[in-house]
């Protein structure tokens, strides 16, 4: 059987290296495409395939269509909007995710962020401390359970809210468990966004929710830019001059945003969150193991479609 690894943006070569090492164990071949510039050469790769490994990349019908002998993706991460699931299904491939893996590099950033944000970006001005300072969470999963654990080594007050974690899940934490989103965004200064983009959550973190956040709020987006409304956000700034927004999801306007908040907006250059060597080893690794184990045992644990 063949494998591909199709990454825009690859694995450390530890990471390539750990994965093909579970494909050759298992006696499969393993195919490598890294930094490609056209689809084409993606599809092209995909022909002869019956697996595939992909971070952000984008796998849609046409790539399906291409993929005549695929039986499974796996998107080595948590998010899996860049796979059209319905399109997967009806090519009867599997979809799957590998959460967790990533979990405390994404908080770590989180974090890290934060720290960014209240030293006004490390621009040698008086700035503030996280200490005591009160951090909403939204959507408790793998990563916001982190940032809770990382969180409390700075001494934050921290909430959360999920719609689908109990609250006693939370509250077992040691983290105060809110009843919706609105009582989140107006008891807490901080906000870190962990939602998926689903059709119920882009564009859902506007002007009505932000401006419920107390003054100097710091909203942190490390989950997916689709959930923010852009628009409604710099509307939102203009009027409030103490609230900033940092991400690793470099928006549509980040040009405007960058013109208009110098010092209260920050993008980095490309997605972050996944970007160290233990999380590339852990989700590509995982994904492997994942790929073997259906292929050879039939194991579904982690899909997703």
């Amino acid at each position: 059987m063949k494998i591909l690894i199709a990454t825009d943006k690859p694995f450390a070569p530890d990471a390539v290296k750990a994965i093909r090492q579970v494909f050759d164990n298992a006696g499969m071949e393993t195919v490598l495409l890294e930094k490609y510039t056209e689809k084409s050469q993606l599809l092209d790769a995909v022909k002869d395939v019956q697996a595939i490994i992909i971070r952000s990349d984008i796998i849609d019908a046409e790539v399906l269509d291409a993929a005549k002998a695929l039986k499974i993706v796996v998107r080595a991460g948590a998010g899996y909007d860049n796979v059209d699931l319905d399109a997967a299904t009806a090519h009867k491939v599997v979809v799957m995710n590998t959460p967790g893996q990533n979990s405390n590099a994404v908080a770590e950033l989180a974090l890290g962020l934060m720290v960014y944000a209240v030293r006004n970006f490390f621009d040698g001005s008086s700035g503030s401390e996280l200490l005591g300072k009160k951090l909403g969470i939204h959507a408790y999963g793998n990563v916001g359970r982190n940032v809770a654990r990382i969180a409390k080594g700075f001494g934050m007050e921290i909430y959360a809210y999920d719609a689908f974690c109990p609250a006693e899940v939370i509250e077992n934490d040691g983290v105060k468990a809110l009843s919706s989103a609105e009582a989140l965004y107006e008891t807490c200064q901080f906000v870190s966004l962990h939602i998926p983009a689903t059709d119920e959550t882009k564009n859902s973190i506007n002007h009505a929710l932000l401006s419920k956040m107390p003054k100097k709020a710091v909203l942190i987006n490390t989950a997916r830019k689709e959930v923010i409304n852009e628009a409604e956000l710099v509307n939102l700034m203009e009027e409030r001059t103490g609230f900033k927004y940092l991400t690793d999801i470099m928006p549509k306007n980040h040009e405007e945003m960058v013109a208009k908040f110098p010092n209260r907006y920050f993008s980095t250059p490309k997605k972050m969150g996944a970007q160290t060597a233990e999380a590339n080893n852990n989700a590509g690794i995982a994904a492997a193991k994942q790929i073997v184990d259906f292929l050879v045992n039939g194991n579904t644990k982690f899909q997703v479609n």
